[in-house]
């Protein structure tokens, strides 16, 4: 979000009685993330990264014991390209995972109590405030902060955060699954068009190491799918299906039931 913008939802807030002091200048550099709890790592195919993920040692306790994650809580996203090939394809090291390169920059969520409570209702993420930061550790103004807000919106009930299964160490080791109709693999569905007859049913198995979810429109999401977890729908009458990838928008395909 720019500063116009900003300053436009601000604006709003107040209007609502909400107070001025939103926004992402809140939250300064973690510079300590380093020496937080690191509890995730993500390929990212679609964008060809490598994401490292850091807890504050408080959350990670907190939520590994099931209570919420506390004010203070401070999650970081770190992000680097992918070491490529000369065609350009990610290169991976023994492991199978890509192999880090340049750093690209930092997008921090952090919860504070009282926080949040000048947003209006329909944009209010809790306690979250979001920043992003450049590779060179300096705030990016002009970042889309309103998407952050809109892509945690609907993840209220696991505290708008993502990534709240791996935090708390219970996302589910890979595992052989039943065979999918559409398999997600490097942030793709294939095929991701499909026909199928009235009263079949689909079924999409991940196969990424990332959470993905399933939100065929008009349709209620799924849960979210860790690697070697499927999810079958059901089409019992004719029609086109659009979907897509309600972690990963850019992620889309198609059903057609005949």
């Amino acid at each position: 979000m720019s500063l116009r913008i900003l300053i436009t939802v601000v604006a709003t807030a107040l209007a609502l009685g909400g107070r001025a002091d939103a926004g992402p200048e809140k939250i300064a550099f973690p510079a300590g993330h380093t020496g937080h709890v690191l509890y995730a790592t993500v390929d990212r195919y679609d964008i060809k990264q490598y994401r490292e993920l850091y807890g504050t040692p408080d959350a990670v306790k907190a939520a590994r014991e099931g209570k919420p994650l506390p004010s203070g809580t401070v999650l970081t996203l770190v992000q680097y390209k992918a070491q490529v090939d000369a065609q350009g394809n990610p290169l991976k090291g023994p492991n199978g995972r890509f192999i880090k390169g340049d750093l690209v920059g930092y997008t921090v969520m952090e919860k504070r109590a009282g926080w949040g409570s000048e947003y209006p209702a329909e944009m209010r993420n809790g306690e979250w405030e979001y920043a992003v930061f450049s590779a060179d550790r300096k705030l990016n103004e002009k970042a889309n902060y309103k998407a952050c807000f809109a892509c945690h919106k609907p993840h209220e009930k696991q505290d708008f955060v993502i990534s709240l299964a791996r935090l708390k160490g219970t996302a589910p080791a890979a595992a052989a699954a039943p065979a999918g109709d559409v398999k997600i693999a490097g942030f793709t569905f294939g095929p991701n068009k499909l026909t199928v007859t009235a009263g079949k049913s689909v079924t999409w198995l991940n196969s990424d190491d990332s959470p993905h979810q399933i939100a065929v429109t008009g349709l209620a999401r799924s849960d979210f799918l860790f690697q070697g977890q499927s999810h079958t729908q059901a089409f019992p009458t004719p029609g086109v299906f659009n979907y897509a990838c309600g972690l990963h928008p850019a992620m889309k395909g198609m059903v057609e039931v005949k």
